[in-house]
């Protein structure tokens, strides 16, 4: 009698969890695309470093798929001397959707950014 509504509910923590899996991956590249950035001397470089990154790394981050993923890199508009890395990714192929539809679930852009100081300390 209980084994349907554990089910449930084991599906809801798998399917919130994969979600979550995926908001912190999109959170990862954010940052390790910043740090990889910090090599360039001007905007262009960090831009074809963070460029070079995502095609060539982020295969191997759980839950992601690449083709999702849109990327702006750039010299921060406020502070000139921070470089930022904004990611979104298109969530709707994860399985959390599949869940019933009355439940509130997050929004289906995960959106996450990293700020890097540029020019040393």
């Amino acid at each position: 009698m209980l084994a349907p509504i554990f089910i449930l509910l084991l599906l809801g923590m798998v399917a919130y969890g994969i979600y979550f899996g995926a908001s912190h991956s999109v959170q990862q590249i954010a940052a390790d695309a910043a740090r990889t950035a910090i090599a360039g001397l001007n905007q262009t470089e960090r831009q074809a470093l963070v460029t070079d990154f995502i095609a060539h790394d982020v295969s191997g981050y759980p839950f992601v798929d690449p083709n999702k993923l849109t990327v702006n890199a750039q010299d921060s508009v406020a502070d000139g001397s921070q470089f930022v890395v904004s990611v979104t990714y298109d969530a709707r192929n994860l399985p959390i959707w599949n869940l019933f539809k009355t439940l509130p679930l997050p929004g289906t852009t995960i959106q996450r950014q990293s700020t890097i100081r540029v020019g040393g300390i």
